[in-house]
């Protein structure tokens, strides 16, 4: 927190603010809007990231990204699922939203937002191609199918 502190104060025009962890937890369900970035430790980070994934539908939609000076890692949040491996049930819209996300770290924002706006539009009207654990009937290759077939026109 000293050197969080200590960078604050060379931007005063950006707001600066400490809070305990379950504090933030409360702030985070009652009012997320307050936040527009969350820096934290990598403990405390997992857990409010697993708690905001909730706060979206859950950790099946939550993408993540761990940017540095020269380098960048895009990554689903949610672990590995291998009591659904070979079943054909993954959720893919965390890792397809990072994917997203990738792009327009690579200046690739209009093909980010393709992406991003195939997920909804599949998830809003093609239940029959989404995860159960969306609610829907179909699988991980059926969503991935209507995905691309919205992405390409």
């Amino acid at each position: 927190m000293d050197v969080a502190r200590e960078i604050a104060k060379e931007y005063p025009e950006i707001e600066f603010q400490e809070m305990i962890v379950d504090n933030a937890c409360m702030q985070l369900v009652m009012n997320p809007h307050q936040f527009d970035v969350v820096v934290t430790t990598n403990l405390f980070g997992d857990i409010l990231s697993d708690l905001c994934a909730g706060l979206v539908g859950g950790l099946g939609l939550a993408p993540g990204a761990n940017i540095g000076e020269k380098a960048a890692i895009f990554e689903a949040v949610h672990g590995s699922a291998p009591d659904i491996e070979g079943k054909n049930i993954a959720n893919p819209c965390a890792l397809l939203l990072a994917a997203a996300q990738m792009l327009d770290h690579l200046s690739m924002n209009e093909k980010g937002d393709a992406i991003r706006q195939g997920i909804r539009t599949v998830l809003e009207t093609r239940r029959d191609m989404v995860t159960p654990d969306m609610g829907g009937t179909g699988s991980t290759d059926s969503f991935a199918q209507a995905l691309v077939e919205y992405v390409q026109g």
